[in-house]
């Protein structure tokens, strides 16, 4: 397994297990069944309401939890210093965890729903900075934040964000975006690498996954890790889920990764940072 150094000097699998839609019985088994096939980065959120799940998979699978990175998110409707102390430890107890190695600020503050986005994030931001001073969380960042988010957060902030996970997949992969945290030494993470079951329809994808003799939807999660990007592919069934981390035996060439760069727009969830609760 490859992994990425962060800029705070933590070390991430570049492939790890997303949980979104993973709730009670089912999502305990396909967390176990993944730390049992090698993943080692899971992630959810408070959103998912599946923490708990999350949590005693973890358990289950007897796996030590110092050989686990796990990330959860802070929901957009608790942007506030106050709120994120509370939400946290809310997901903490959850997860029934004595610590976090990420957490995520999963989308910002907008100016729809916030009089000051930019303190609300400042804020919240500043909370995150505390709890990863006192111990409680190793690595800090923020999720579905545009260029012009990170740098307001800069204004104020004295840890630079970790990871920005946002969405990324063949017919929408924000290229400016991943360039400018690359320049800013950001990791990025995908979310909805595969958009969502589009792209199995995609010719040029089909036509590449057959030279490889591969499946479409690796050719996408090698796609995704040959730009050194995280990628946190989820699934309940238990032959996708091995599926999904058997992904170095095979490598798409220069011209490959340029048929797949330049694919027209598709695939787009329509979430917008901009927008919500509403999509575009």
């Amino acid at each position: 397994m490859k992994n990425l150094n962060l800029n705070d000097g933590h070390t991430f699998p570049i492939v790890g297990f997303g949980t979104y839609k993973a709730t009670e019985e089912e999502g305990i088994e396909s967390v176990k069944h993944a730390l049992l096939n090698g993943y080692r980065l899971l992630d959810t959120a408070a959103a998912y309401k599946n923490e708990e799940a999350v949590g005693k998979g973890i358990k289950a699978s007897g796996i030590p939890r110092e050989d686990i990175v796990v990330t959860t998110k802070l929901w957009r409707e608790k942007l506030s210093y106050d709120m994120a102390k509370e939400e946290f430890e809310k997901s903490l107890k959850r997860l029934d965890l004595d610590y976090l190695d990420l957490y995520l600020i999963h989308w910002p503050a907008n100016a729809k729903n916030y009089d000051n986005w930019e303190k609300a994030n400042a804020e919240v931001w500043r909370a995150l900075e505390e709890l990863q001073a006192e111990g409680k969380i190793k690595s800090i960042g923020v999720s579905n934040f545009f260029e012009e988010h990170l740098e307001a957060l800069s204004k104020t902030a004295k840890v630079k964000p970790a990871v920005n996970q946002i969405e990324f997949h063949p017919g929408y992969w924000q290229p400016e975006l991943v360039a400018y945290c690359k320049k800013e030494n950001i990791t990025v993470e995908s979310w909805s690498p595969l958009a969502r079951g589009k792209v199995f329809e995609n010719e040029p994808l089909k036509a590449i996954a057959k030279s490889h003799h591969t499946t479409v939807a690796k050719v996408c999660l090698r796609w995704i890790i040959q730009h050194n990007v995280i990628v946190i592919p989820k699934s309940t069934t238990k032959e996708r889920i091995e599926e999904n981390i058997n992904l170095f035996n095979f490598e798409l060439s220069k011209e490959e990764m340029n048929i797949i760069n330049k694919l027209p727009e598709f695939g787009f969830s329509g979430e917008h940072p901009h927008f919500w609760p509403d999509r575009i």
